[in-house]
């Protein structure tokens, strides 16, 4: 196969939208999309999340296999699959009702009926929230959607108050399986063989 700088990608636009996780294994609850959808509009019962920090979206897939050794070779002879993972990381940049709900792993409620000022309870025995996340990205007409119909955030960054730099929330996001997947990758691009 010959090199081609067309096929060379970058993702100068892009979106994370997240749902409440749908049911496993029942009916009812978020239904994640099986299509690009519209650059301009989010899935169909997913919020985007807003500006994201300018190093982007780090998508990683992970495998951990454990060599199968025998005494008839010196090298392996199969490897078993020990587990597998797939993570996003982003640094949200948009002070909202969502960034922050998902940063902080609570719910803001009004203190008093009418009273302008709401509370964020910091529990010290927090409720981990099951979440759905779609990731989109695009060259010009080129379009990917990575979706995890399932998962959790895993990891929360610190927040730097700062009087020249604008608020972050970073967050890390770990798939779980749903009904034996951790997700999938939707594309136009014509990168397959089919004829």
């Amino acid at each position: 196969m010959a090199n081609n700088p067309k096929k060379i990608r970058f993702a100068p636009n892009g979106a994370i939208y997240i749902a409440p996780a749908p049911v496993q294994g029942g009916t009812g609850g978020t239904v994640p999309p099986i299509d690009l959808g519209s650059t301009q509009t989010a899935p169909t019962g997913y919020t985007a999340v807003g500006y994201v920090d300018e190093a982007g979206v780090t998508l990683t897939p992970a495998l951990q296999t454990q060599p199968v050794n025998a005494w008839q070779s010196a090298v392996p002879v199969l490897y078993n699959v020990q587990s597998a993972s797939f993570s996003v990381k982003a640094t949200l940049q948009e002070t909202n009702e969502l960034t922050t709900e998902l940063f902080w792993g609570s719910e803001w409620v009004e203190t008093s009926t009418g009273s302008g000022v709401f509370k964020l309870d910091l529990s010290s025995n927090p409720d981990l929230r099951e979440i759905s996340l779609v990731v989109d990205w695009n060259q010009d007409a080129i379009r990917y959607r990575c979706v995890i119909p399932r998962a959790m955030i895993s990891d929360r960054g610190a927040i730097q108050l700062n009087r020249t730099e604008n608020g972050k929330y970073e967050l890390t996001i770990e798939a779980m399986d749903f009904d034996g997947s951790l997700g999938y990758v939707l594309t136009n691009d014509d990168i397959t063989d089919t004829p």
